[in-house]
């Protein structure tokens, strides 16, 4: 049984750092090289390319697409105008190349909790919803959810985002239901419970306790959240 509430711990769960954004190593298949001097790899555009990204990012989960301007991302990452032109065409395909990474980051940091076998199916779901809390204190409530946040912009982006947050928001429910159904599995739900349904409950609640969160700069909404969230689940 799992019980909730403002200050409350669950011992069973470790908070660890978060290591998520560490990229995957992987092993390219490529063809046999002949002979000869190593290709050329521009390790230094590479790094230019991804600092840029990684600054979107951070601006973008703490102010949005819109109130986000080229030059404070130059300014911060410390690269000319012509710099962000030759990695991306467009604004617009920058915010692309941003919302990407922050799914992928994201996906990662979800499967690291509810994969984790460790622990009970909804102890998964609680220690993503601790270490969710930790990260948002670190930044003094700055920074939510960049998905979160271009959602509330919809109506003013660029053809072509809605459908790509839409599909993220798809693929963050269909690993929480996942979850949802081992949580059935485990008999810590009711059999008759809609799992699809709840994910998609859930990630719906929780935007919006994110949003609450940051008003507030508190952790309060999300505890109030995840407590309700738990309570009525189907036993």
């Amino acid at each position: 049984m799992i019980m909730l509430f403002p200050g409350a711990s669950i011992s069973r769960i470790d908070i660890r750092d978060d290591r998520s954004n560490i990229r995957f190593m992987t092993i390219p298949l490529t063809k046999p090289r002949r002979p000869g001097r190593p290709p050329k790899i521009d390790r230094e555009n590479f790094a230019t390319r991804e600092a840029l990204i990684r600054c979107g990012m951070e601006l973008l989960t703490e102010q949005g697409f819109m109130a986000t301007g080229i030059d404070g991302v130059l300014k911060r990452v410390g690269v000319p105008k012509g710099s962000f032109y030759h990695y991306f065409p467009s604004k617009e395909a920058f915010g692309c190349e941003v919302l990407d990474s922050y799914a992928g980051f994201f996906s990662r940091r979800l499967d690291r909790w509810l994969l984790d076998e460790s622990l009970s199916p909804l102890e998964r779901l609680v220690g993503f919803v601790q270490h969710s809390k930790t990260s948002m204190a670190r930044h003094g409530f700055r920074r939510g959810c960049l998905v979160g946040n271009m959602g509330q912009e919809v109506s003013v982006l660029p053809e072509g985002f809605r459908e790509l947050l839409e599909a993220i928001f798809l693929d963050w429910q269909r690993r929480l239901a996942l979850c949802l159904q081992a949580a059935q599995a485990a008999g810590e739900l009711g059999a008759e419970a809609d799992c699809a349904e709840l994910a998609a409950y859930f990630w719906i609640g929780w935007e919006g306790a994110v949003l609450r969160a940051r008003l507030v700069q508190s952790e309060a909404p999300l505890n109030t959240f995840i407590a309700g969230f738990l309570r009525g689940l189907p036993q």
